[in-house]
């Protein structure tokens, strides 16, 4: 017999229908005559009731299993007389795979803090709440390659390995072939420089921060692709918002002005949480019970409310005239700091907000100039609760303009030749943005900490499993 996920069984198969399930034992318990135990396969928060009764040649072995243990469960599903279960599984035979010791398993029925949860990042997945969050994550995955396919994209698969940084910012990790246990091997130069011409691309390598520059390349010739993948930071920053390996959704558009662009990252966020209120609801209410109260009330209000858009200079405005006193003094040409962002979201707009035409000098080299030419055609998203989920712009398509910009940033042009070439033949205007996924899983699901929607967080001094 085929095993059946649990999910479909507690939601979606007949009562008194001979099934095969299997899992994990999360709980056992023993009642008068009876023993109970829940299992969950990691398909749906809720767990599969198994009853096996003391007069069953099962009973002895059934009341053997450990919180952990994998078991296969044959038998007859049940209504279930229990309130708030549909059905239950009566047991006819049992498969142990393997059990859990419960002097050293670590997962025992008790509430875990997230820090310690961390630690093992191996078995937390077993959690109500991490696999909550597996599965939300899931979701998004897959509505945002809805969204984009929907649409005539094309999902195009940028380099991890490159020689040029995106950002403009140097927070990049070096790939080198080059024995560093043994520095006295590297070859340098004449001024005693590191010798990147012997290694192995023959200049230096970087892990990635962004496939935009690539995606752009695409765009110039598919008019409308999205990558989505890995990218890298160096940032040796140990707060609740930043990862060193995160996810990023980055659509780049042909033809497109930054108008065009807000108004695709507006429906592309509508779209994923209407899409996660549909499929995932019964985790969103997992969420909202343990985690934040509002993630089902914010979600649809994304929904259902258009996003307000004001430029930089009407937010700086603002700001200024809030009356509020912000730890990072507020004036025309500062980036906009998180607690700016979340006053602007969370308190005067009480939704996401779009800012626009940010000043040139606080944004990337790539960024359209504006006629003005003090501000740039550059967009954020910002939300409640996080601050900046998305950023994007209209690119720089004129090929003097960005010309300057890459020597006044202090980047040679010549490590840029190839993108400056798309500028020379066939350049059109076009823009793009940048999601970072994790983040929009911490704004879905309301959990505090970045560390806690990635299977496995990157961070510095962090790097086990």
């Amino acid at each position: 017999m085929q095993a059946t996920p649990i999910h479909e069984l507690l939601y979606h198969t007949a009562p008194d229908t001979p099934v095969l399930a299997q899992g994990w034992v999360r709980t056992r318990r023993e009642l008068k005559d009876l023993c109970f135990l829940e299992l969950n396969d990691g398909s749906c928060l809720a767990n599969l009731q198994v009853l096996v009764p003391k007069t069953s040649p099962l009973y002895s072995l059934a009341v053997g299993l450990h919180t952990g243990a994998a078991v296969a469960v044959q038998g007859l599903l049940v209504a279930s007389p229990a309130q708030g279960q549909r059905v239950e599984l009566q047991a006819e035979a049992i498969t142990l795979y393997g059990d859990a010791d419960p002097e050293s398993y670590p997962l025992q029925k008790k509430r875990h803090s997230f820090e310690f949860l961390r630690t093992i990042a191996h078995l937390r997945p077993r959690t109500n709440t991490f696999g909550a969050v597996m599965r939300i994550r899931n979701h998004c995955a897959m509505a945002i390659h809805q969204f984009f396919q929907e649409r005539g994209f094309v999902w195009v698969h940028t380099p991890i390995l490159t020689a040029s940084d995106c950002e403009g910012a140097g927070e990049l990790f070096t790939v080198t072939r080059f024995d560093l246990q043994q520095p006295q091997a590297i070859p340098r130069n004449e001024q005693g420089v590191v010798d990147f011409r012997q290694d192995f691309f023959g200049r230096p390598a970087y892990l990635t921060v962004s496939g935009q520059l690539e995606a752009e390349i695409m765009a110039m010739a598919l008019s409308k692709v999205y990558t989505f993948g890995p990218t890298f930071r160096a940032e040796n920053s140990n707060t609740s918002r930043h990862l060193a390996e995160f996810w990023m959704v980055e659509p780049e558009m042909a033809f497109c002005d930054l108008p065009g662009d807000m108004d695709l990252a507006e429906a592309f966020l509508q779209y994923v949480f209407a899409y996660v209120l549909d499929k995932g609801i019964r985790d969103l209410e997992f969420f909202r019970e343990r985690i934040d109260p509002t993630v089902i009330e914010t979600a649809e209000r994304i929904c259902q409310q258009p996003f307000e858009r004001l430029s930089y200079t009407e937010a700086i405005a603002q700001l200024q005239k809030s009356g509020k006193t912000f730890t990072y003094p507020v004036a025309w040409g500062v980036d906009l700091q998180s607690e700016h962002e979340r006053y602007l979201a969370e308190e005067w707009c009480r939704k996401p907000v779009i800012i626009y035409d940010y000043p040139a000098d606080i944004k990337a080299f790539y960024m359209r100039l504006n006629a003005d030419e003090k501000t740039v055609a550059a967009m954020d998203v910002l939300v409640p609760r996080v601050g900046e989920l998305i950023g994007g712009s209209q690119r720089e398509e004129r090929y003097d303009v960005l010309y300057k910009r890459l020597q006044e940033r202090g980047l040679n042009p010549e490590s840029y030749w190839w993108y400056l070439d798309l500028r020379r033949y066939g350049s059109v205007p076009h823009a793009g943005f940048g999601l970072g996924f994790e983040r929009l899983i911490q704004f879905i699901t309301g959990m505090g900490n970045i560390r806690d929607v990635i299977p496995f967080p990157r961070t510095p001094d962090g790097i086990d499993f």
